[in-house]
């Protein structure tokens, strides 16, 4: 069976709602998802994985959550090479940072498996449709 980690962070809940949408169409494909908080795993728990989905909103000046996600990142960033991931996140104004996320996970060796999702603010239904999408994208 195919075992996905979704790690997220999430401070609102909207992260958090669109990784739950992950999960949702995961296991819903027969696989199954792990929905982990940041602060529930480690860098080389998710490296053993080839399939992983991360959520982290836009925080501060355009930037990924400076306290748990952006040191798990850095840790996991070594150990992304030939990895198939999905990224998503929410944010309160601009989104950039998603564009400076995706570029880092390549430049890393990882295959983005879809173009990532943002939500501004709350995700609707088509921001939970697409985070749907992310996951069967990871399952290819």
């Amino acid at each position: 069976m195919i075992v996905i980690p979704v790690v997220y962070w999430s401070g609102t809940g909207s992260t958090k709602r669109m990784a739950e949408a992950v999960v949702e169409e995961i296991n819903a494909s027969g696989a199954f998802a792990k929905l982990l908080r940041v602060n529930e795993t480690s860098a080389a728990e998710i490296a053993s994985f080839q399939r992983i989905a991360l959520g982290c909103p836009a925080m501060g000046a355009e930037e990924l959550e400076k306290l748990e996600f952006e040191p798990f990142m850095s840790a996991l960033e070594p150990f992304l090479d030939s990895k198939r991931l999905v990224l998503f996140g929410s944010y309160g104004w601009g989104g950039s940072y998603m564009e400076q996320w995706a570029a880092r996970v390549e430049n890393a060796g990882a295959r983005l498996m879809a173009k990532p999702v943002l939500a501004l603010n709350e995700p609707d239904e088509a921001a939970l449709a697409a985070c749907r999408e992310l996951a069967k994208a990871l399952l290819k």
